[in-house]
């Protein structure tokens, strides 16, 4: 079935999108967490056809109730998690999913950018994850689907962009805590703000 809605995916995005991929070649062999920057619901299916694995990404709870991406979510085995607090249930279903040697998906913001698109403060998960799991870190960085909801009802199609980067592991493995595991976000976060353009790095420039 993934195969499935990616190739249907890959189909209508050929017809809405003029994509560019760079360094697709740098995915190594699962299992390792993909750590991305989050700028539209357009996101997810892009990266759906820009990693040549299965991922099983985390999405919000909420998103159950929308009426295209909740169904679309489920089919494609993705991790609910409950935003603002620390959710042990998806951890341990994230934890599960590298064990069985796949793919995570991780926007380590936790959320959309807003107004400017720029990078905010990533969240200690992803950290956490690989840590724990002692698996590569692949980043990804995605610029200009932020755009497609402006241009598709004018038939415009919207130039997109995803540069994969080299996958890295982190120094600390095992049970990180406190200020190391704020630390390792934040060499996850720019590892990310350095395969983006600098008005996309925020607080991370």
């Amino acid at each position: 079935m993934y195969g499935l809605i990616r190739f249907i995916i890959d189909t209508l995005l050929r017809l809405v999108l003029r994509r560019e991929y760079i360094g697709v070649e740098n995915f190594p062999p699962p299992p390792y967490i993909l750590v991305t920057n989050h700028l539209s619901v357009f996101d997810t299916p892009v990266l759906l056809t820009v990693c040549p694995h299965t991922i099983r990404a985390f999405a919000a709870v909420k998103h159950k109730r929308n009426p295209f991406f909740g169904p679309l979510l489920t089919v494609m085995g993705s991790i609910w998690v409950n935003r603002g607090e620390v959710d042990r249930q998806a951890l341990r279903q994230a934890l599960d999913v590298l064990q069985r040697d796949e793919v995570l998906g991780i926007a380590p913001e936790g959320t959309r950018a807003r107004g400017s698109y720029a990078l905010q403060p990533g969240k200690t998960g992803a950290a956490y994850l690989a840590s724990k799991a002692d698996v590569p870190i692949v980043p990804v960085a995605i610029t200009g689907t932020e755009n497609i909801k402006h241009n598709l009802p004018k038939l415009r199609r919207t130039p997109i962009r995803a540069v994969v980067g080299k996958p890295f592991r982190l120094s600390r493995n095992g049970r990180v805590r406190g200020q190391a595991l704020h630390d390792c976000t934040d060499l996850i976060m720019h590892r990310i703000a350095e395969l983006l353009p600098a008005e996309y790095r925020g607080v991370y420039r």
